[in-house]
């Protein structure tokens, strides 16, 4: 088995992590042959780890050719289109050394923690907006923020029905009333 890790962007220009994990293996004699003649190699033996680096920017040209044009949230919904073209290209490139491609599995997720939690929010048929507000509350109620259900809820938070608003007009006059003292003082 041989893995690789990269990072692609999406649509919208967000950092999507890919791991790809294949399996190879050579057939027949013929195609040893072939992977000796065509694949540079140092001593006696090929190490996967050449060959994967040398399959590397093969699998991230794949990657990147369907990432780049797909939205953000609907990057894991065209994840079996993905593992596709990864193992189309993958195979074509592997033909020419003589190794085949057994399987590939691909997964691809958002670089921002951020971005995954309200994805995985949105995964449960959460609109946006209460997405944001579900996310905006657990991270409240981490933080021990008595209010969080009601940012979950999105309604005000109130204790004992006091008035949350409080009329600001004492506090305008008794601000008006020193300055005209202090203008009466001065003359």
């Amino acid at each position: 088995m041989l893995k690789t890790n990269g990072v692609a962007l999406s649509r919208e220009m967000a950092e999507m992590v890919y791991s790809v994990d294949y399996y190879i293996h050579v057939e027949t004699r013929e195609n040893a042959v072939q992977l000796v003649q065509h694949m540079p190699y140092r001593g006696h033996t090929l190490p996967t780890q050449e060959v994967n680096a040398y399959a590397g920017p093969v699998i991230e040209q794949a990657v990147n050719q369907l990432v780049q044009v797909t939205p953000l949230e609907s990057v894991n919904e065209r994840i079996h289109d993905l593992s596709q073209l990864v193992h189309q290209h993958l195979q074509q490139f592997l033909a020419i050394y003589g190794i085949t491609l057994d399987t590939v599995k691909v997964l691809v997720f958002p670089r921002d923690e951020r971005m995954k939690a309200l994805i995985s929010l949105k995964a449960f048929g959460l609109s946006e907006l209460d997405a944001v507000r579900y996310y905006t509350a657990m991270l409240m109620a981490e933080r021990g923020v008595v209010s969080a259900p009601n940012m979950a809820i999105g309604q005000p938070f109130t204790i004992n029905g006091t008035q949350p608003t409080v009329s600001t007009d004492r506090y305008t006059a008794s601000n008006a009333a020193p300055s005209t003292n202090a203008g009466k003082s001065a003359s």
